[in-house]
């Protein structure tokens, strides 16, 4: 574990102290000999071994932008495993980076609460025309008016090529050269921080893509105990693995400290295999919570988990993680299956209405029952935890692009059925996240692509690809993941923002966004004050949720169909402060309330309305 004085400044690679000098730290415990070589000066600087695997140097004269590599037992031309910047690629020289360079101008930027967040996921490489982090400053604006708080960007470590989805990264600590490399991703840091916006960087922490992975020549990365879908597990627990939990302890402090982000979301921390008495994320979480501390800042962890467990979330105390929150796709699935999805696959397990019912109230709809799909009893309680510990979506880079086709809902639904379910997601407890574009209903897919150079892996990538999606060979054949294509094809079309559906739907979502800030009742995370009440026979479901003040009651018609359901009625005290169906939503006619004999409800096909009451 580090202590308070590790966490000023940054402790493996190449490393800028306060006073301005350069030392070397390279864990490399396999080495014999370890040195950095400088080709344009014809330097080279031995590494003395110290203790635990650490190969140091002091007073380097290495200088910011000094292209180098290792040379590792006298004949072996490797990058640095801990390298800021790969200007030429992940096979390629190793380039200096001094963070302390960049004059950071977000001084006066006081991070969101988390409940706070609305979130935007972004793919730098797709969300603009450019494909760089200028491109997505370019955009900040039209997250600003949309109402967005926190800005997501899917992982950035550098990858093979430009074209990657970027959970192939192999440098964990090097921002993507084609991206615009650390000093543009600082630049984007700071541009969102100006307008407001948090930043959370999506890592990935329990594997490492398969070219220009060099780590196994330095030390015991990878440990045989355990497999993940993606190749061999990261050892966490297995002999020689304490450099590798400093490494990415490290790593994290690094994103937090040096480029001043506000949240991690960690992929798929399932995959982490870790036996150890202390769990590598209750590691993580005391870190950055000592980092924090010392910086005067809140900073968040958010995990990606399909466990229904929690002990991610559960204190230290408790024996759990402390994770700060976490994605559930369970929301994700109960919400698509009840707007009309097959329950096939992973949907085989949710009934839809009565599964998006369980979801509003118990966050995990499977805690503990028997799950069809797994063939087990699966999952725990959530009881106890406000909704802003989970993050919940319509869709997501992974929802929308291991599809084969890469459809977004605005490729699956009707315009109305879109409305319905951003405002399914906007009314729920947890923390709402969008993913890019389906503000406007962009139609361009979001599909699985990749850049590799080794035409091997290009082959065995576009094997599994077509193997995956066998049975589905009435649909066409995958698209080529190598494709160029393939990712031009999966850019934004920003110009259909301007069409009159686009900013039909634009304003809608604003319209949301804005009525759950303004609303404390939409946005405190309370699920202790919220019922559910579903209405199997018309695929209906009303939510109410209130505090000492104010009460909200949604009606959601999932059906194609105009429906009827009773209401309360004391509703004829509500107000109407949101309808789907009204023609300024481009929709048939409002809903309306009839009052003959019992009070009804006669709800449009497709449509969610919003009425609210306020008491003394």
């Amino acid at each position: 574990m580090f202590t308070k004085n590790d966490l000023k400044e940054r402790l493996l690679g190449i490393c800028f102290s306060e006073t301005g000098s350069v030392s070397v730290r390279i864990w490399a415990p396999k080495a014999i000999s370890l040195a950095v070589v400088i080709p344009s000066r014809g330097s080279v600087i031995a590494l003395e071994k110290h203790l635990n695997g650490y190969w140091e140097a002091k007073a380097a004269p290495l200088k910011n932008g000094d292209q180098y590599h290792l040379l590792l037992d006298g004949h072996r031309v490797l990058p640095d495993p801990t390298s800021l910047y790969q200007t030429e690629g992940v096979h390629g020289e190793s380039t200096v980076f001094d963070t302390r360079m960049y004059h950071w101008k977000d001084q006066s930027w006081i991070p969101h609460p988390l409940s706070e967040y609305v979130i935007y996921e972004v793919h730098t490489g797709t969300f603009s025309e450019r494909g760089d982090f200028e491109g997505i400053i370019d955009k900040l604006d039209h997250l600003v008016e949309l109402g967005i708080t926190a800005i997501e960007i899917m992982p950035i470590a550098q990858f093979p090529g430009d074209r990657n989805w970027g959970y192939d990264g192999v440098f964990p600590y090097a921002v993507q050269n084609s991206y615009g490399g650390p000093q543009g991703f600082m630049e984007l840091v700071d541009a969102c921080h100006a307008k407001g916006l948090a930043v959370i960087l999506d890592v990935v922490y329990n594997h490492f893509g398969p070219e220009g992975n060099y780590f196994e020549s330095f030390g015991p990365y990878f440990t045989d105990k355990y497999e993940t879908p993606w190749g061999k597990a990261i050892n966490f627990d297995d002999a020689g693995c304490d450099g590798v939990r400093d490494f990415f302890l490290e790593n994290a402090l690094m994103w937090f400290r040096d480029f001043h982000v506000d949240a991690l979301r960690l992929d798929a921390v399932h995959a982490i295999k870790d036996l150890s008495a202390r769990h590598i994320l209750q590691d993580l979480s005391q870190t950055v919570q000592e980092l924090g501390r010392h910086l005067g800042k809140t900073l968040q962890l958010i995990v990606e988990c399909d466990l229904n467990d929690p002990r991610f979330l559960e204190s230290p105390e408790k024996n759990g993680y402390a994770m700060d929150a976490q994605w559930i796709d369970e929301f994700h699935h109960a919400l698509r299956v009840t707007a009309g999805e097959k329950a096939q696959g992973y949907y085989e397990d949710f009934s839809g209405l009565q599964s998006l019912a369980k979801a509003f109230t118990t966050a995990y709809v499977y805690d503990g029952q028997y799950s069809k799909h797994r063939d087990k009893h699966f999952g725990g309680s959530a009881t106890g935890f406000p909704g802003e510990k989970f993050v919940v979506f319509s869709q997501n880079h992974d929802q929308v692009g291991n599809r084969m086709l890469g459809e977004r809902s605005s490729m699956l639904y009707s315009f109305h059925m879109l409305k319905l379910l951003a405002g399914t997601v906007m009314v729920s407890p947890y923390l709402p996240m969008l993913f890019m574009g389906e503000e406007w209903a962009t139609r361009n897919p979001f599909l699985y692509f990749v850049s590799h150079t080794d035409p091997e892996l290009i082959k065995a990538v576009r094997e599994g690809r077509k193997s995956e999606f066998a049975a589905f060979h009435e649909e066409g054949e995958a698209p080529d993941p190598e494709s160029e294509e393939t990712f031009l094809s999966s850019k934004l079309d920003w110009e259909l923002l301007q069409q009159h559906q686009g900013q039909v739907l634009f304003k809608f979502y604003k319209k949301l966004i804005a009525l759950r800030k303004a609303l404390p009742v939409l946005h405190n995370g309370d699920r202790n004050q919220l019922s559910v009440k579903c209405f199997p026979a018309q695929n209906c479901l009303a939510l109410e949720r209130w505090d000492d003040t104010t009460r909200v009651m949604c009606f959601m018609n999932f059906s194609n169909v105009i429906q009827s359901v009773s209401v309360a009625e004391s509703l004829v005290n509500y107000s109407c402060v949101l309808d789907s169906s009204d023609p300024q939503w481009s929709g048939p006619i409002a809903a309306s309330l009839n009052f003959t004999g019992q009070p009804h409800l006669t709800l449009q096909p497709e449509s969610i309305i919003i009425y609210t009451s306020t008491h003394a």
